[in-house]
């Protein structure tokens, strides 16, 4: 009962609109008062210190401050031109391109809101330029940026790993066969609707000296996830280290092609500064509320109760599943994140679910919440600039949602296929 009063009061708080970050630490007060450790508030500031000073998260501002660069310094212009050059003459047109362009650039970025906001800009303008009906544009730059955090490198990933101490490297390397999955079903779901929808395409197919020079001009920006991932597997540097490296990188490029200026600078990284912030203010919270979960050993008291119930490993994930899609409808994904995974990692480990795979299956989860309304964050990036309403964007949505739950299925009963690389590379754990 103790767990059902406190998400209880968490869900009130969140229905009353009270933001996320006091909901999670307004209730976290409550309890350990209510509970009789209000001695123990006196811990509130070192814990939240302590849950945002890991190494491993300092990898989330400069992924953060690499899609910034990028979307500035004339990186994501390079990887559309690229992409359309490629596929813009099948079925499908310039959406096909928006997907290709969104699997190049999800390796090097990491989150789904930059690629909405930064290279969807331009994908949205060609489309809608090319005879694309806006909301039908919108969904599509909307649908095709949640593939960024499932392709490595990945901010979910980096959170998920700091908070798991599940190697980051492996959840990288088992990121891929799903990224991939998820992109080639998009693309034949749009390959469908575009022939039953008659939606326009190039006339041309590009030759292949165009595609050559094409080619050349995106090169460098197509090596940096080479450069992330090689310089992973290789050692050579840490996931933490590689964000620094691609922001580096970033900002040569961009002064390189000369499209980044000095001036461009301060606002850059004040926007990242914002972004940061507002995402570390969150897990600072959560920190403490993932510290009164243990603390109350919910977990013990759930796995009790499954135990008794005759509960298996299916039924487990299916319940996991229907909670966080149900969550995601009203909860941003790194809060999700912060809140449900002190409570379902000692599930997870009871019933022998591999901690890798459920690392992709969580990501794939929040993604779909980022696409599902009333709060989610990819709807609301795109329609900052193609202004066609969150429920117009909600309605054509569907085909790409039940592409990426399909997906996500799929990885959860047959952890093979997501483990497959991490196995191969790394070898079995």
């Amino acid at each position: 009962m103790l767990t059902f009063y406190i998400f209880a009061v968490l869900i009130g708080f969140l229905v009353i609109d009270v933001p996320v970050v006091v909901a999670i630490g307004m209730t976290s007060v409550i309890f350990f008062t209510a509970l009789g450790g209000g001695g123990i508030l006196a811990m509130l500031p070192n814990r939240m210190y302590y849950g945002t000073t890991g190494f491993t998260l300092l990898a989330i501002p400069f992924f953060i401050l690499a899609g910034n660069l990028m979307n500035v310094g004339g990186i994501t212009e390079r990887i559309f031109t690229f992409a359309s050059a490629m596929v813009g003459h099948i079925s499908g047109g310039l959406g096909q391109v928006n997907i290709m362009a969104s699997v190049i650039f999800s390796g090097m970025s990491g989150s789904a809101v930059a690629d909405a906001a930064g290279l969807g800009q331009i994908e949205h303008k060609a489309m809608v330029d090319d005879g694309y009906e806006p909301a039908v544009s919108a969904t599509l730059v909307a649908a095709s940026s949640v593939i960024g955090p499932v392709i490595p490198p990945s901010i979910p990933f980096v959170l998920y790993g700091a908070i798991t101490s599940v190697s980051v490297a492996r959840l990288f390397m088992a990121g891929f066969i799903p990224g991939i999955l998820m992109s080639a079903g998009m693309m034949i779901a749009l390959a469908i609707l575009a022939k039953r929808r008659n939606y326009p395409r190039s006339p041309y197919k590009a030759s292949w000296g165009t595609r050559w020079k094409e080619f050349k001009r995106s090169f460098w920006p197509l090596m940096a996830p080479v450069i992330i991932i090689g310089g992973i597997m290789s050692g050579f540097f840490t996931p933490t280290e590689a964000s620094v490296v691609v922001c580096l990188y970033a900002m040569i490029l961009g002064f390189f092609y000369r499209d980044l200026k000095l001036k461009d600078l301060p606002e850059i990284i004040y926007k990242s500064i914002a972004q940061s912030v507002s995402l570390l203010f969150i897990i600072a919270a959560a920190n403490f509320f993932g510290w009164l979960v243990i603390h109350q050993k919910l977990p013990d008291g759930i796995i009790a109760a499954l135990v008794s119930m005759g509960a298996t490993q299916s039924g487990v994930l299916w319940i996991i599943i229907g909670i966080i899609l149900i969550m995601g409808c009203f909860l941003e994904g790194n809060a999700i994140f912060l809140i449900t995974l002190p409570l379902f990692m000692p599930i997870a480990k009871t019933f022998g679910i591999d901690l890798v795979n459920f690392g992709v299956v969580m990501t794939l989860l929040i993604m779909i919440g980022n696409l599902t309304p009333p709060v989610g964050m990819c709807l609301f990036a795109v329609d900052s600039f193609a202004h066609v309403g969150i429920w117009a964007l909600s309605k054509e949505m569907w085909p790409y949602l039940i592409v990426v739950l399909l997906v996500t299925i799929l990885i959860a009963f047959v952890p093979g296929i997501a483990l497959f690389l991490p196995n191969l590379l790394m070898g079995a754990m």
